[in-house]
């Protein structure tokens, strides 16, 4: 696990995330590179690239992990998820943000080792640099939110950020689509993307608002994590003890 070095390096994450992205869920976008198989957008020279490698596959790239410092936000000219969420009310908290994206691992590497590698190197990532809040859009595959319903609404009735931390989509899609005392709150968890789950264990909220990206195929939640706001047990899921 490490942040890719070089042109090969990203090239080989962005192979991955078109495995994963474009041929699986059906993605797409006006820099997506079909021909060499490499999905990619005008984002990807500002961002770190944090990688998991199998070495016992030749170095084969298994997991990607996109990482925005505010930094780098600034020489991009604005952070990836401005295009679909107002991050005001974060950018007025004056506190040290990062922006995650386009995380995916390999489907061979699914539900093992590569999935902790990459929190693992979130994490020591968030204290190298001293990152206070986390965010960026978490996926549903499909369009349709009605299908989406049961989840949505879930995310928005029990997980709606505290309004310092709230973010609005910008072209907004309702997510209280089924009032809370008629919810199957249990067939909606099962709904929920294994990430999104991920993120509410380690504390994570949800701004307001879905979006839906008809060009990716998805709907977008935007997740918010303060890492104030982590009790002990929640920060012990991915940080683990460093030597002085």
């Amino acid at each position: 696990m490490r942040l890719a070095q070089g042109a090969a390096e990203i090239e080989a994450a962005q192979r991955l995330r078109y495995q994963v992205f474009v041929e699986e869920l059906g993605g797409d976008g006006p820099l997506v590179d079909h021909d060499a198989r490499l999905e990619r957008d005008r984002f990807d020279p500002f961002f770190d690239h944090l990688i998991v490698t199998d070495e016992a596959a030749g170095g084969q790239v298994v997991g990607v992990y996109r990482l925005l410092r505010d930094d780098q936000a600034r020489a991009a000219g604005q952070f990836y998820s401005e295009d679909e969420y107002d991050l005001a009310p974060l950018r007025a908290g004056g506190r040290r943000l990062m922006e995650l994206g386009r995380s995916c691992l390999h489907p061979d590497y699914r539900g093992g080792a590569a999935m902790f590698q990459l929190w693992q190197g979130l994490a020591d990532y968030v204290l190298d640099h001293g990152i206070e809040i986390m965010f960026g859009v978490a996926s549903f595959h499909g369009t349709d939110p009605q299908a989406l319903a049961r989840p949505l609404s879930l995310l928005h009735h029990r997980h709606l950020a505290p309004p310092d931390l709230r973010v609005r989509a910008r072209e907004f899609q309702p997510m209280d689509l089924v009032a809370e005392a008629d919810l199957d709150r249990r067939a909606a968890l099962m709904e929920l993307p294994p990430l999104i789950k991920a993120y509410l264990r380690l504390g994570g909220f949800v701004g307001e608002g879905a979006f839906v990206d008809h060009a990716f195929n998805t709907t977008d939640v935007c997740l918010v994590m303060d890492t104030a706001r982590m009790s002990a047990r929640q920060r012990g899921l991915y940080v683990r003890d460093r030597a002085p």
